[in-house]
């Protein structure tokens, strides 16, 4: 008997989330052992809801659409579960005749598919589940890297080398880059890969793995203005003091869903009080996760390969995992696809290792870069100064 699969995102989305749904689709559409493909029209609360889409018959020329659309195109959510729903939930797949369900999301996404997962099993329900793994902020567990996270790094590096270019161009001010990262810093770091012959550069990257210390990013600043009068800083929105509060308190907190205040706006604040310099915060926010213009083409192709590669672990009897990437060690860049318990990843978050951050704790390291560079795809724009 033909089966039937559900498709459920959660979290926020990112520039390529529909590319691993383009993946799921195409994957599942092209297999004779597939009947039904249906989403839950944003997210879990849509399950529950019993909103429910069916995606079968859509035609490829619109499904090619979906790699070019940012956001969730069936709709996403961060909907707070109690232990009742995820027995609501297991009944309505039932109800619809679900055989595997497929959860697109971050660490909060892969805590609902791991309890899916447990609910299913306490109830002997022969239904299927897999975490496909999303999250501009690069912080699933064991994964080398998630998908959403080499588009969110590309965004970061170009958007910082424009602004360098600007301030060199008109050198009268400090600017402050805020960046999401709620506790790892690795979209903060990415604006390291602007220019790596250090002109379109950040001077300094404040990560929130390192204890903010106020006296010292004052010096920072101050040292850096006897060597030039434009300064462009990167600091992650998570940043904490040294016992470990945040630096500004989130202004709408829900379980995972903060919403923190404006840490670039506090530090404009500590600069102009402190060293009555001209300064002024910048914050891309929503823009650095739904750039299409600045999508990497790799974050694309591995997102897509993961939405496959999800269809082909409930096709060949697997549950309970997610799908994960790892490196294949080499002189080009490439990545291989394995299969992760989703009890290692439920809610586990992967923050930048000490090797990444310099010994001044106001930056990265080569090795970071090196990393990262094959994620954010083709080389950034060349750019030129004659100031």
């Amino acid at each position: 008997m033909k089966k039937n699969i559900m498709i459920i995102h959660g979290g926020g989305p990112t520039t390529v989330i529909n590319a691993s749904l383009y993946g799921i689709l195409s994957e599942g559409k092209k297999s004779s052992e597939v009947n039904k493909i249906y989403a839950a029209k944003n997210g879990t609360g849509g399950l529950l809801a019993e909103n429910i889409l069916d995606l079968t018959e859509v035609r490829e020329e619109e499904l090619a659409k979906l790699l070019t659309s940012p956001g969730s195109a069936i709709g996403t959510s961060r909907d707070p579960l109690k232990e009742e729903d995820y027995e609501r939930m297991v009944a309505i797949l039932q109800k619809y005749q679900i055989d595997y369900v497929l959860l697109n999301g971050g660490n909060g996404t892969m805590d609902t598919c791991g309890k899916l997962h447990h609910k299913c099993l306490e109830l002997a329900v022969p239904i299927s589940i897999i975490g496909v793994p999303k999250t501009m902020d690069n912080d699933i567990f064991i994964t080398d890297h998630s998908p959403g996270y080499g588009s969110a790094a590309r965004y970061m590096a170009q958007s910082v080398k424009e602004v360098c270019c600007d301030v060199k161009g008109m050198p009268i001010h400090v600017v402050i880059i805020e960046t999401s990262g709620r506790n790892a810093g690795w979209v903060a770091a990415a604006s390291a890969l602007s220019d790596e012959e250090g002109i379109y550069t950040p001077d300094f990257i404040y990560l929130p793995e390192v204890v903010f210390d106020e006296a010292k990013f004052l010096q920072d600043v101050k040292d850096k203005l006897k060597e030039k009068k434009g300064i462009v800083i990167v600091a992650s929105e998570g940043l904490r003091d040294e016992k470990n509060q945040p630096l500004v308190k989130p202004n709408n907190a829900t379980g995972r869903s903060s919403y923190f205040g404006h840490v670039g706006v506090y530090l404009e604040n500590l600069i102009v009080q402190n060293l009555g310099y001209k300064t002024r915060a910048e914050k891309p926010g929503l823009l650095a996760r739904a750039s299409i213009a600045m999508q990497s083409s790799v974050d694309r192709e591995e997102a897509i390969l993961a939405g496959k590669k999800a269809v082909e672990a409930v096709l060949a009897g697997e549950t309970g995992k997610m799908v994960a990437f790892r490196r294949i060690v080499g002189e080009v860049y490439q990545i291989e696809t394995f299969l992760v318990a989703i009890e290692e990843v439920m809610l586990y978050e992967k923050k930048l290792p000490p090797h990444f951050i310099n010994a001044e704790q106001n930056g990265v390291t080569p090795a970071f870069i090196e990393w990262c560079r094959p994620l954010i795809g083709e080389p950034l724009p060349e750019m030129i100064s004659f100031n």
